[in-house]
């Protein structure tokens, strides 16, 4: 029997703990493996309020900042038990609770200042905790994205934990175009303020562009025993350089991943969804769910901001139970430049879609949060279009009916490591229309179970996106045979965590 440690940011098998897809794949992988006969530990953050009314388990000591610390593991009851899983959050007072739902923070004048200072001192603690034996002997680590490559640091050059050096650890890329950059000196939020008299190799962890800057998602590249990807297009894409907006790739660590999977260290293993048990929604509750939804927000104090477009909003679509869209489209993630550049880059390209929409009765429904730029940006276009119902909020309720109940799932991401989205509309029968990109380019194929777009230029780009998005339409409402066999096939497609996790076995594991 082996037995995993799992450390992440997110972690969407507890309550309160998710910001994107990650906190998906740190619910679902963990079962898969337990499934197998193995044990598997999730240790997160507690964010200062995730570990209120759970279960103390111990005090870990060490040292940070060059003075004693001490933190507080919990036990953290899920939301579904699954034997051989069990689930833990580090607690200090300096872990708070973010701008991003309530997780990470947003630093436009120093990028990663307070993420940095809180992950370095998370993963100081999971170490301890590890040394300790807490955890029971581990002999897989399998950490997610740039906040955890800190454990990487520590087992490479931190004396008090060379035990590390007996463990396996396994590195995820979830987002490689957020890098976790801070400076090695100098600084509040830097290497030798964390780690001050710990002698490190500077060459294995500078970054390429900013030599005076460690870069943690290198970081994990370079000191992991393996490093994994969430598709196998993405893992292609990032082992070239980009050019900005036409293609996105290797983000300035293109040549670290060429070494990396010269090494053969380098894996695409695509996501999975689950298709046995999961939430839905009763048909016909959408426009219900959306209205109760901006009403209960406008009881939050926290959104008081945004209670005139809360009203807005309800009103709007409260004058859809008279008359019920023709055609729905949706999109659901949050609001930043790598999912809705397109729109935002382009107002054009939105205008024109809710201009052909209303030739045909429909409706474009967003939901999300996120940027704030963006959140102002689609705010503006409510106002101003009768057919878009822009839901500026998280609500699963709503989210369960807009998979269900939508006819057309819109995904123009600029990149998409994996994406998850369309893989939940597509499990519901509803065809996507996404940006032939990383895992798009895996999940999503033209005219047999979905709709892409792409252009040798950013430009061709744009047009191929209200081309299609203009073909769409024309099937649903002309062609009824091969729009429901677009249906069907989205339906069939099975991208199963039971054929993932057997590729994490066979390759990282």
């Amino acid at each position: 029997m082996k037995n995993f440690l799992f450390v992440s940011a997110e972690n969407d098998a507890i309550n309160g703990c998710k910001a994107g897809g990650m906190g998906d794949v740190i619910r679902d992988v963990p079962r898969q493996i337990a499934a197998k006969g193995d044990l598997v530990h999730v240790v997160t953050p507690s964010y200062s309020r995730l570990h209120l009314s759970q279960t103390f388990i111990t005090t870990l000591h060490f040292n940070y900042r060059g003075v004693e610390y001490q933190a507080e593991l919990f036990e953290v009851a899920p939301k579904k038990a699954f034997p051989g899983i069990f689930h833990y959050v580090i607690h200090h007072s300096e872990i708070k609770s973010g701008d991003i739902a309530h997780i990470y923070f947003d630093d436009p004048e120093q990028p990663f200042f307070q993420d940095a200072c809180m992950f370095s001192l998370f993963s100081v603690a999971v170490a301890q905790a590890i040394k300790d034996d807490v955890f029971g002997k581990i002999h897989v680590a399998h950490l997610h994205d740039w906040h955890t490559s800190f454990l990487l640091f520590l087992k490479a050059y931190h004396p008090s934990y060379a035990s590390l050096k007996n463990i396996k650890f396994v590195y995820t890329i979830h987002n490689l175009a957020i890098q976790g950059i801070r400076p090695f000196d100098h600084n509040f939020s830097s290497v030798s303020a964390f780690f001050p008299g710990v002698d490190y190799a500077y060459q294995k962890l500078k970054d390429n562009r900013y030599e005076d800057c460690i870069n943690l998602m290198a970081t994990g590249i370079r000191l992991a025993d393996r490093v994994h990807t969430v598709s196998d297009a993405y893992k292609t894409d990032i082992q070239k350089p980009s050019n900005w907006p036409v293609f996105i790739g290797g983000e300035g660590l293109e040549n670290d991943l060429k070494q990396a999977d010269d090494q053969n260290k380098l894996f695409g293993i695509l996501n999975g969804v689950n298709y046995k048990a999961f939430n839905t929604s009763d048909k016909g509750m959408l426009l219900l769910n959306c209205v109760k939804a901006s009403f209960r927000w406008l009881l939050e104090p926290a959104k008081d901001y945004k209670s005139k477009f809360l009203v807005h909003t309800g009103d709007k679509i409260s004058n859809l139970f008279k008359k019920k869209p023709k055609f729905i489209c949706t999109s659901i993630a949050r609001l930043t430049e790598q999912k809705f550049f397109f729109f935002k880059n382009n107002p054009q390209i939105l205008y024109k879609i809710l201009d052909h929409l209303k030739d045909y009765d429909g409706y474009y429904f967003l939901l999300g949060t996120g940027n704030p730029d963006y959140e102002a940006f689609f705010r503006d276009v409510s106002y101003n279009y009768d057919n878009f119902i822009f839901i500026n909020g998280q609500s699963e309720e709503v989210i369960d009916s807009l998979y269900q109940e939508a006819n057309l799932y819109l995904m123009p991401s600029l990149f998409e490591p994996c994406g998850i989205s369309q893989m939940l509309a597509m499990r519901n029968g509803q065809p996507c229309l996404v940006h032939n990109t990383g895992g798009l380019k895996d999940t999503v194929k033209h005219l047999e179970n979905g709709f892409c777009f792409d252009g040798a230029t950013y430009h061709n780009k744009e047009q191929q996106f209200i081309y299609q998005f203009k073909n769409a339409l024309e099937l649903f409402f002309n062609d009824k045979t091969q729009w429901k066999a677009i249906c069907k096939s989205a339906k069939k497609e099975r991208f199963t965590w039971e054929k993932s996790v057997q590729d994490y076995y066979k390759y990282l594991y």
